[in-house]
């Protein structure tokens, strides 16, 4: 039997109830695959300082360290809101991803038959997408100094490495092949000088990647060819602003931020999250939609584990729920069942149990 550890970081708002809901499927789907996995808690976020007056403590970044993977559900709040920028829960997060050098950002855009009819544009648009954005995540204008501002102007600086820019187009290059062998590199080169180093960079590391198709978009381009035309797109990579913009137009496609999963990659460690927020205008009141995190599970399976048939089985069982008209508030439509976290958990396990 495989031993696994997972460091689990819930987090603040619904963060608590979708990793609960997560946590359960893990349990559900192991033993199937003859996995032991040990789960092991950790406070991160607002809750952590209100517990220890550190977003993220050293205990938290060594267990993080020393897993196979970390599951987290979502960070922050407006009980946090005034705390200085470098105190807030979005400041652990960024914090987290640098010291575990989580440095490519994967993030599917899927839309479930069962679900094309959820999305805010036309079904024949969207039916049938499936597309990944690949964000560069610690590099960038959120990481650039100098940066600051004071009563008269506020400045940042968006500075890219050669390397950073190098090594998460070779993650789009390699995920491309595994996929439609596409890859569309968004950029903003007509005005920006870090944008023209982009797509020099992406272009000399495409010569080692000559079955994949490239092509070159700028981000005002790309944020209108999302929605206008999201069947177009196999693998976007871009930067972390960019990535930050694009992958949250995309959760407009599949209907809901409540069904995008998220893997943050590095050479050493891996990082599974929701792409939604704590949204704690429902927190603590069993409404938040679990399928984004149980989705970002099955990243954890295929990627981390190397279990794609497991990461298979999450997502046909999220297929199944969705298919019965089990539905979130926030993916709601007519003539559909109306669930509770819970009962949607419970539904996901039900089509597990279904398969030996």
């Amino acid at each position: 039997m495989r031993s696994i550890k997972i460091v689990s970081l819930p987090g603040d708002g619904i963060g608590q109830e979708v990793v609960a809901s997560a946590v359960q499927v893990i349990e559900k789907v192991a033993p199937k695959f003859d996995l032991e996995i040990s789960i092991e808690e950790h406070l991160f976020g607002g809750c952590s300082y209100d517990a220890h007056g550190e977003m993220l403590t050293e205990e938290t970044l060594a267990a993080c360290k020393n897993a196979d993977a970390v599951l987290l559900g979502a960070v922050g709040g407006p009980k946090w809101e005034n705390l200085p920028h470098n105190k807030k829960p979005e400041a652990a997060l960024l914090k987290l991803r640098k010291e575990l050098g989580l440095y490519a950002n994967i993030r599917p855009a899927k839309v479930f038959d069962a679900l094309a009819d959820a999305s805010s544009l036309k079904k024949d648009i969207i039916q049938g997408t499936d597309f990944v954005v690949v964000r560069e995540l610690t590099g960038g204008i959120y990481f650039g100094q100098p940066r600051g501002y004071d009563e008269e102007k506020g400045w940042n600086t968006m500075v890219y490495e050669k390397y950073e820019v190098e090594r998460i187009a070779r993650q789009a290059f390699e995920l491309a092949r595994k996929r439609g062998k596409k890859v569309t590199s968004i950029d903003k080169a007509n005005v920006l000088e870090v944008s023209q180093f982009w797509r020099q960079i992406v272009h000399e590391v495409h010569k080692d990647y000559q079955d994949v198709v490239l092509n070159d978009m700028y981000v005002d381009n790309a944020a209108m060819q999302v929605v206008r035309n999201p069947k177009q797109f196999d693998v976007i990579v871009t930067s972390n602003l960019f990535g930050d913009i694009i992958s949250d137009i995309s959760g407009m496609i599949t209907g809901s931020l409540g069904m995008l999963p998220s893997a943050s990659l590095g050479d050493k460690y891996a990082l599974y999250e929701p792409i939604h927020g704590s949204a704690p205008d429902i927190a603590g009141q069993n409404k938040a939609n679990p399928l984004a995190t149980l989705a970002s599970v099955a990243m954890m399976f295929e990627n981390t584990l190397d279990l794609p048939e497991a990461g298979k089985l999450i997502y046909s069982a999220i297929e199944d729920t969705l298919s019965k008209g089990y539905r979130t508030g926030d993916i709601k439509s007519e003539g559909c069942k109306l669930a509770s976290t819970t009962e949607m958990t419970e539904q996901i396990l039900t089509s597990l149990d279904a398969v030996k």
